[in-house]
């Protein structure tokens, strides 16, 4: 290409980018100008639903001690097997049945020296494993206890309460926070003089803040709706083991502009 028309080329990019640079270095001039005259209202919104869980997980364990690994080892293994049965007859599935771990580790007996600091003899080895099982029988778990530690179960972690399907659970609870956003930015705008708002965004957190309002700059806590009732918890049988509820929460950021 000659230098002349690589000149004009040139100078035709700079008049076509120019433009385009004034329009983006005013739009920020524009928005505050258009932000004045229709004024926004951001709401943060929580909801928490409340409900007993319906599965619980916890991690069992057997130990054995031998004179060699071998027997420990083999002894930890048949206690394994017979806690195995257990669960299994239980009516906990195989894919909710994970072994979690399995060590060996060298049994020390400490003896006291007279005049001394005492020393350490090697006794035998102790052989452990884990298992963590998850069951959906809530209203059984006294009874899966009791089972478990009479199969011969040396350790019980847990039990570790959850939901296993909180999807429903968080869907009610964006419903009932967007018609609180709703409510109360409607609530601002007509305190402001404006009939009612017009959503613009929706933006999820990921943890409970509470409830707060931002208006125009200035920052705002009104007193927050009670909670729904809880739902009535299903008798269950009686022991030890108290699931009591879990709390589901979402948190929303709404932003509206108020309308006339």
């Amino acid at each position: 290409m000659a230098l002349g028309n690589r000149l004009r080329v040139a100078a035709l990019l700079a008049v076509v980018m120019i433009p385009g640079m004034a329009a983006a270095q005013q739009a920020p001039t524009a928005s505050i100008t258009e932000m004045a005259a229709t004024p926004l209202v951001r709401v943060n919104i929580a909801e928490s639903l409340r409900t007993p869980p319906d599965e619980a997980s916890m991690t069992v364990g057997t130990q054995a001690k031998a004179s060699t690994a071998t027997e420990a080892v083999a002894a930890s293994k048949a206690k394994t097997e017979k806690l195995l049965a257990t669960i299994r007859a239980a009516g906990i599935r195989e894919r909710d049945i994970q072994t979690q771990g399995i060590q060996l580790q060298p049994d020390y007996r400490w003896d006291n020296v007279p005049g001394g600091q005492g020393r350490q003899t090697l006794i035998g080895y102790i052989a452990s494993n884990s298992v963590q099982i998850k069951t959906r029988n809530i209203d059984t778990l006294t009874s899966l206890l009791d089972a478990l530690t009479t199969a011969g179960a040396d350790t019980v972690y847990g039990p570790n309460f959850s939901i296993s399907d909180p999807a429903p659970l968080r869907r009610e609870a964006r419903v009932r926070a967007m018609t609180r956003g709703q409510a109360e930015a409607t609530e601002y705008a007509r305190n402001n003089g404006y009939k009612t708002v017009r959503l613009l965004s929706v933006e999820e957190g990921t943890s409970y803040r509470g409830t707060e309002v931002i208006v125009s700059g200035s920052r705002i806590s009104p007193m927050a709706p009670p909670p729904p009732p809880p739902p009535p918890a299903p008798e269950r049988d009686g022991g030890v083991v108290a699931p009591g509820q879990l709390e589901t929460s979402v948190s929303l950021n709404l932003l509206y502009r108020m309308e006339r």
